[in-house]
């Protein structure tokens, strides 16, 4: 017997930091969208806890119990008093250290197939505590669809999208490190009043109408200074998106994957060629939003 579960990626559409807490973390106004490209994660019975994974980037992927799929099986495990004997098996699709939560949404699909796997009961309540304790992107791995994320983010509140909105995503050369982004961010804010973080009204009406213009003219990532100041080559990337027709750029999340909006699929399309041309970047993918979270498949 086996659970599969297909989990998306995240997009940004609108990262707010506050200043650093003294816990060392950053209030956050987080508005996530999922889209549809899916990891899928396995889990069945076995002797002891392994992971295995493949697809693009796969061995760039931990195989021990740093990756949040098998902190997810143990944290499970560990609420309910089970024996976390399985084999958790990875298929990758969304991009490695891209900034679009790939890592998390792993966390999560994993912990709702061990759920299932075992039949522990778990409330949905119970399943987005324990993902706020794995990392503030899991939370809303789970949820999926579109949602604003406060404190770390992983404080989630639903959001109305009115339609869908077509994205292509453009994978860097090399990675990011988040904590070394938010060190950069406060690098460059030192000596500045850091406004709370709040939602754009903006934004979140241009989501509730399906309005992609609007959501173009709203977007913002108070992340992405840090990650242009670390990673000075994605500036030619967003320079190659926008010249090629995208009605926004932003790097995503903390980088260094870039993000473009565009009209319609077929405008995702053209751009996501152009960028593919441009020398500017690794590989290119299309998506649309929002999407289901965690979704345990037949």
């Amino acid at each position: 017997m086996s659970v599969t579960v297909r989990v998306p990626a995240k997009v940004n559409v609108q990262l707010a930091v506050g200043a650093a807490r003294p816990d060392g973390f950053h209030d956050l106004a987080n508005v996530f969208l999922a889209v549809g490209l899916y990891d899928e994660v396995t889990v069945s019975p076995a002797d002891e806890l392994r992971i295995t994974c493949e697809g693009p980037d796969a061995a760039q992927v931990p195989l021990d119990r740093t990756n949040l799929a098998a902190r997810a099986a143990l944290a499970l495990a560990g609420r309910h008093g089970i024996e976390p004997a399985v084999h958790l098996h990875i298929a990758k699709d969304i991009p490695v250290a891209g900034g679009m939560a790939g890592g998390s949404a792993d966390g999560a699909g994993a912990l709702l197939a061990c759920d299932r796997l075992w039949g522990t009961g778990a409330s949905p309540a119970e399943l987005l505590d324990i993902c706020a304790e794995l990392g503030s992107d899991v939370p809303f791995s789970l949820l999926g669809g579109a949602a604003l994320g406060v404190g770390r983010g992983e404080r989630l509140t639903a959001l109305e999208v009115g339609g869908t909105f077509h994205w292509v995503f453009a994978m860097a050369g090399r990675g990011l490190s988040t904590p070394a982004v938010f060190r950069e961010f406060d690098r460059l804010a030192e000596g500045r009043r850091i406004p709370e973080p709040v939602a754009s009204a903006e934004l979140l009406g241009a989501l509730a109408k399906g309005d992609a213009d609007a959501l173009a003219a709203a977007v913002s990532n108070d992340l992405q200074p840090a990650a242009l100041s670390l990673f000075p080559e994605l500036a030619e990337t967003l320079a190659a998106g926008r010249g090629a027709g995208a009605l926004a750029a932003l790097v995503s999340g903390s980088g260094p994957t870039t993000a473009f909006l565009t009209r319609d699929a077929e405008s995702a399309e053209k751009v996501a060629g152009i960028l593919r041309a441009s020398g500017t970047c690794r590989s290119v993918r299309t998506a649309a939003g929002p999407v289901a979270g965690a979704t345990v498949l037949p």
